[in-house]
């Protein structure tokens, strides 16, 4: 296996992973990361293998599961019980009580009042040129998720706050600063969702949250930990993501000279320029893959964003083709931990992407976009228009 050394924080890099991924996979469908110490899948077929395989998960095996500082201790107690992080049985008891409330008739429903918020915020623009991030991109996937939960929408600047500092987590540059500041925020998300499911349990609505209290699975519900930690985890997976999706396809759009929204056009958007660029794996048992031995407790990088790009899996898989043809991109994730709120993105983007095109036929960058030091993630720190 080709070792290869490449600082997830290099300003080039940051800026264009793709020309890394492109050299890595050269040397076959696995390398070594120095940089993280890791096997990582760089290719379209050992990702969507990887992502699949029942001897390998999110879960830490027992011996190999890190002391967690005194400092740290909160979040990860969160994080303990997010379904993300569990594997069967439990991961199935979370995914199933969440599914009943996740519907697809559920998620359709809110079509309308996408389109319309969507709407009420390009009231909003103003003539000169401002952030689309902030002003669009941010506020609808949080907004939604918000209204979908059932807490009060006008929390949405908190919630957004709450869950960039969490999230934050997960970057490459993360510093002492940034868990300081994500304990603080999960301290304030623990506590405000806990209020609001206690008010929930005596008054239940018409919304997630009530539907989560009241589910039940072969006879058990959700503890209200489990019920704190799924609530987060929505609420931080349903927009960071989106987010970044609606920034990079917005970037991408106008780039092309793209303006009419497709089915098609929203899938090739996701699996152009991804949000989320590295999904991990753990290996529970010894195993060859590849050509390479593996053993329990190690750790294999599963790198999304290179394998929307292999060439293997797609033609030009560096050109942006509104009409592309190919297997189903990594963009979700795969196997049991596939994107619960997947339906809810893709309609959110469509709607988005649609009605931003048809209010605003002159839009266009005022300046070049650059992307954020937030690998594992890729996404705008801005996006400067005009309209």
């Amino acid at each position: 296996m080709q070792r290869f050394e490449q600082p997830p924080t290099d300003p080039a890099f940051v800026q264009n992973p793709y020309p890394f991924y492109d050299r890595a996979r050269a040397s076959g469908d696995l390398f070594w990361w120095n940089d993280y110490n890791m096997t990582c899948a760089v290719s379209h077929k050992a990702v969507q293998t990887i992502l699949r395989d029942k001897r390998m998960g999110r879960e830490c095996p027992p011996e190999q599961a890190p002391a967690i500082p005194d400092h740290l201790r909160r979040f990860y107690a969160v994080e303990a019980h997010s379904m993300l992080e569990r594997e069967p049985p439990t991961h199935t008891r979370l995914r199933s009580l969440v599914l009943r409330a996740f519907t697809s008739r559920t998620i359709a429903a809110l079509g309308p009042d996408i389109r319309q918020l969507c709407h009420d915020l390009i009231d909003r623009f103003p003539s000169e040129p401002f952030d689309l991030l902030t002003a669009y991109a941010q506020p609808v996937p949080v907004v939604i998720i918000a209204r979908l939960l059932g807490v009060p929408e006008e929390r949405a600047d908190d919630l957004l706050r709450w869950s960039n500092a969490m999230v934050a987590m997960y970057q490459a540059r993360r510093t002492r600063a940034t868990e300081d500041a994500a304990i603080a925020a999960t301290a304030d998300f623990t506590a405000f969702m806990r209020s609001y499911i206690n008010q929930r349990r005596k008054s239940p609505g018409d919304d997630l949250i009530s539907t989560l209290i009241a589910a039940e699975e072969a006879g058990e519900k959700l503890s209200e930990d489990e019920l704190i930690s799924t609530c987060i985890l929505l609420l931080n997976a349903g927009h960071e993501a989106t987010v970044h999706t609606l920034g990079n396809g917005v970037k991408t759009l106008m780039e092309h000279k793209q303006r009419t929204i497709s089915d098609k056009l929203v899938e090739e958007i996701i699996r152009y320029d991804p949000p989320l660029h590295m999904f991990t794996r753990w290996v529970y048992e010894d195993v060859e893959l590849f050509g390479e031995r593996f053993k329990r407790g190690d750790q294999i990088g599963c790198l999304l964003g290179a394998a929307n790009r292999d060439p293997a899996a797609y033609d030009a898989p560096n050109q942006f083709d509104p009409a592309r043809k190919g297997p189903q991109n990594t963009s979700f994730g795969g196997g049991i931990h596939f994107c619960v709120g997947a339906p809810l993105a893709r309609l959110e983007l469509q709607i988005a992407l649609e009605v931003l095109m048809e209010r605003c036929p002159t839009l266009h960058l005022n300046e070049p976009p650059s992307y954020g030091d937030v690998y594992h993630f890729h996404g705008l720190e801005r996006v400067m228009v005009r309209v």
